[in-house]
């Protein structure tokens, strides 16, 4: 499987790329007996980047996590728990977001400016800290370097989340195989601009934590900031990409010519990572991809698409399966964005509804099946230039509303 850029590896985790373990225990923050410890070593330093949620409230792991990548951007280690996002929690939360990363650091044997943290989980209540030092001191005799590693990492970083979600890819630079892999949680409180979500992204190829950032911020705004569930933005919201260089290369510079292979294959990770938070969406039973094209601009087809798939409305329609295009115009016509509008072409999957913004005859049988499916393509064209993008998100159902109603009970 996989294109000329990169080849996907099935049965790949955050383990497969040289250099790194990973592990996962319960702790006891969560009331099931789910995993919610979890962490990922590298045995160098990694060259490493990140990139965080818009909120202007922040949770005390992503300053702690700011302040290690500010030191020298590299890291050893990241520890995450799920069950507590340790947000708005003062004083005590930074304290406790502190000590996460310095027990870490000494359980592990490694510099404390090297530990990445992340937290997940309701906000506003204290960490049991009993619970997480204990685990800590545990973790090491959890790490692996094979699949069951990464599992048991995977697991313990999900809270309302109903799957795992992983990618795996290699690719060829310089001739050698390189590995790049990522994990992610994430089914509610999601919207572009981050999400409730953490990512975390191993790969061994050689590459400065300068480039790694800026292909990271690139590779986030296709990607992890093109879906939405809800229209929530979360306190906790962080990806976390880190770079052992043990694939042996020659370090990746934007001239280098295997560098467009690496970007693609890491763009690829994280749209695999993207389209499975949004598949997971809490109470979700339908994937929706929408693709925008002819717009004044990408960035005017990243608007419209986002307008669109956030839209309750559009969701509600594609739970209910009702091919109702005019809540799919409306939203196009809201996006703050150029269109005209008497050219613009909907089609669901690839029956055409509205053909340069007039009806177009179709038959309702076969658009109610095609709705009924488990992916649900919506492809507008708003035939003015040559701006595109794709967005992800899932339908609103009343599982929603259920899930959320009850999320600290």
């Amino acid at each position: 499987m996989g294109n000329k850029r990169f080849t996907i590896i099935e049965g790949g985790g955050v383990t497969t790329p040289k250099g790194f373990k990973a592990g996962g225990l319960h702790c006891g923050l969560k009331k099931t007996d789910r995993h919610d410890l979890g962490v990922i070593v590298c045995e160098v330093p990694a060259a490493a980047a990140a990139v965080y949620t818009t909120n202007l409230f922040q949770a005390a792991p992503l300053l702690v996590t700011r302040e290690s990548l500010g030191k020298g951007g590299t890291l050893r280690a990241v520890i995450v728990n799920s069950g507590n996002a340790n947000a708005c929690t003062g004083e005590q939360g930074d304290a406790d977001a502190r000590t996460m990363q310095s027990n870490t650091a000494e359980a592990l044997g490694v510099s404390k400016d090297q530990v990445a943290v992340a937290s997940t989980g309701v906000i506003g209540e204290l960490l049991k800290m009993d619970r997480v030092t204990s685990g800590i001191d545990k973790l090491p005799g959890r790490l692996r370097e094979d699949i069951q590693g990464s599992d048991d990492f995977c697991q313990a970083i999900l809270t309302t989340d109903l799957v795992k979600k992983v990618s795996c890819v290699s690719v060829q630079v310089d001739g050698r195989q390189v590995t790049i892999a990522g994990a992610a949680k994430g089914s509610g409180m999601i919207h572009p601009n981050m999400a409730t979500m953490l990512g975390f992204v191993t790969t061994d190829v050689s590459i400065g934590s300068d480039l790694l950032q800026q292909l990271l911020r690139e590779v986030t705004n296709v990607s992890f900031n093109m879906i939405t569930v809800d229209g929530d933005t979360s306190t906790n919201d962080m990806l976390v990409a880190m770079a052992s260089g043990l694939a042996g290369n020659e370090e990746l510079t934007r001239d280098h010519p295997d560098f467009a292979a690496f970007a693609d294959g890491l763009r690829h990770v994280c749209a695999e990572l993207a389209k499975a938070i949004a598949r997971d969406g809490e109470g979700a039973t339908k994937l929706i991809e929408t693709t925008v094209i002819g717009a004044a601009s990408d960035e005017a087809a990243q608007a419209i698409a986002k307008t669109i798939i956030g839209s309750s409305l559009v969701k509600s329609a594609v739970y209910g399966a009702d091919a109702n295009w005019g809540r799919i115009i409306a939203a196009v016509g809201r996006a703050g964005q150029p269109v005209n509008v008497g050219t613009v072409d909907i089609r669901l999957g690839d029956i055409l509804v509205l053909e340069q913004s007039r009806p177009i005859p179709f038959d309702e049988e076969i658009a109610l099946e095609y709705l009924k499916g488990d992916t649900v393509g919506i492809n507008v064209n708003l035939n003015m230039g040559s701006g595109k993008a794709t967005a992800w998100g899932c339908d609103l159902t009343y599982d929603y509303v259920r899930i959320n109603a009850a999320y600290r009970t």
